[in-house]
């Protein structure tokens, strides 16, 4: 589990295809010794897998399903990612509830200055957009945001300026395929509606 607090903006080293998936190496600023092999960690809101490390890098293998269902197929070496590791209990949870599953891919629609910030319009996959309120939570490349309004499938998010600096978001533009998980709440309310 996650908070959608980005505490490392990492940078791909390599990338590789294996026989059964797609091999990432990861440049990072955490402190690989204490990154156990097997350890979850989110990138770009999408939780993979600790497969090998060493100072300063971890590898990740990603499968084609997570492939073809992200933007990490179009990863490549020199690409910047939003890191996080997973949350221990009794740390703060600055963001909201993130699993690391990503729901579905997004259409940067608008990029505008606001004041010192910065107002995003994503569109949304449908039916995805259903699960999108208002004043909720939804990650985008795994930071934790507040939804500002929705239009059909289509919503807005404004960045502050410190989310804007520290994060990939700062790179966004019309076109940019974002990484969308919605929030877990509004998840299980409708399978449980489906199901009553």
């Amino acid at each position: 589990m996650f908070t959608g607090i980005v505490t490392d903006v990492g940078r791909v080293r390599a990338v590789r295809d294996t026989n059964r998936d797609r091999r990432f190496e990861i440049e990072t600023g955490f402190d690989t010794a204490t990154i156990d092999i097997g350890a979850s960690i989110s990138h770009a809101g999408c939780c993979l897998t600790v497969v090998e490390k060493g100072p300063g890098w971890f590898a990740v293998e990603v499968s084609g399903e997570t492939l073809s269902l992200t933007t990490l197929d179009n990863w490549a070496e020199g690409k910047r990612i939003n890191l996080e590791r997973a949350a221990k209990v009794g740390d703060e949870l600055g963001g909201h509830i993130v699993s690391g599953h990503v729901d579905g891919m997004g259409e940067v629609l608008s990029v505008e200055s606001e004041g010192g910030s910065h107002r995003v319009r994503i569109r949304a996959p449908r039916p995805l957009h259903r699960f999108i309120a208002p004043k909720g939570s939804i990650a985008v490349e795994g930071v934790s945001l507040t939804v500002n309004e929705v239009e059909d499938d289509v919503f807005g998010v404004n960045l502050i300026p410190h989310t804007w600096d520290v994060t990939t978001l700062g790179e966004l533009k019309p076109g940019s395929r974002v990484n969308l998980e919605i929030d877990m709440l509004a998840r299980y309310l409708a399978r449980f509606q489906e199901t009553a």
